[in-house]
């Protein structure tokens, strides 16, 4: 009897309606666009096909460069302080008792359930001025005044002005971390969840404390889920939208925010294709450093 595994042609048969989807609707458009980088801008807003790098000479203009420069401090800051947050989680999720792994997760994923625009209007109505934290903040005002007046010291606090967390960096940092959190937590929960336990027993056995155990032995073993967890949030929240758009100010335009302002009010197709492709070399590039680096570090374990 033939082994389904090595019969081709169901494979081939089974590959076919995903291949033509990923084709017609992913691979060709993509080409297009790439297409596009090249080409040129009519005067009323036209795509002229040409070959041309000269959107990609004005995509590295200083001017540019100091959005995306502000965008990768932006994404680099959102990814350390969800891998600060997510790592904790994903320990204790790993190490919970087995009944409660499902609810957990189940906490973590619940996000994805609710549309994304929702969830950041949620986040205006926290941080507005008249949200629910500067409500918060304004009723412990007047506990305080209300407490000092009692003693005798008048109303030494004054009137309560609402605090600006809105519409700045700050706001999109948190709207960004809020996003994609669970995308930091996940990989690390899978390579945590594979993890041996026993290296950690033996650790703690021959004398190494729980720090040093968590340092030396448990963050290298699980460093693939780290680095995967690392590129993943990181390029997501470098071509992040809706988020800096919503909760951002005027100082606070990411490149996702001038590549849509490129296809939509400047209608300047080419230069936002280039602006798109070169988010998109350099996530090829840190994928290729990470599947080079772990591809080398598994050759000198084999060979150790």
């Amino acid at each position: 009897m033939e082994e389904w595994r090595k019969n081709k042609k169901s494979f081939a048969v089974f590959m076919i309606p995903a291949t033509a989807w990923l084709v017609l609707f992913f691979t060709i458009p993509i080409g297009i666009l790439w297409i596009y980088s090249f080409g040129e801008r009519g005067p009323q807003g036209q795509t002229y096909l040409a070959f041309s790098f000269a959107n990609y000479a004005r995509a590295v203009e200083w001017i540019h460069l100091g959005i995306l420069w502000k965008s990768m401090w932006m994404a680099g800051v959102t990814t350390v302080v969800c891998i600060l947050l997510g790592f904790p989680l994903a320990l204790g999720i790993a190490f919970a008792p087995q009944k409660y792994k499902n609810p957990l997760l189940l906490l973590i994923i619940i996000p994805f359930w609710t549309n994304l625009l929702i969830r950041t209007y949620a986040w205006i109505a926290v941080l507005r001025s008249k949200g629910f934290l500067n409500f918060g903040l304004e009723w412990l005002h007047d506990k305080m005044d209300y407490a000092l007046t009692t003693v005798g010291l008048g109303s030494a606090l004054g009137a309560f002005e609402p605090v600006q967390f809105l519409y700045n960096q700050q706001a999109v940092i948190v709207g960004l971390v809020y996003v994609y959190l669970p995308f930091m937590i996940l990989p690390l929960y899978a390579s945590l969840e594979k993890l041996d336990k026993r290296y950690l027993e033996a650790s703690l056995d021959l004398g190494a404390g729980h720090w040093r155990t968590l340092f030396s032995v448990t963050v290298p073993l699980i460093s693939p889920g780290i680095a995967s967890g690392v590129i993943l949030t990181f390029i997501l929240a470098l071509g992040s939208y809706l988020t800096p758009n919503l909760l951002g100010g005027t100082d606070s335009m990411m490149i996702g925010n001038l590549i849509a302002h490129e296809f939509m009010a400047a209608r300047d197709w080419p230069f936002g294709s280039a602006l798109s492709f070169l988010l998109m070399y350099g996530a090829f590039l840190a994928i290729w450093l990470k599947s080079t680096i772990e591809t080398r570090a598994a050759a000198q374990r084999e060979r150790s």
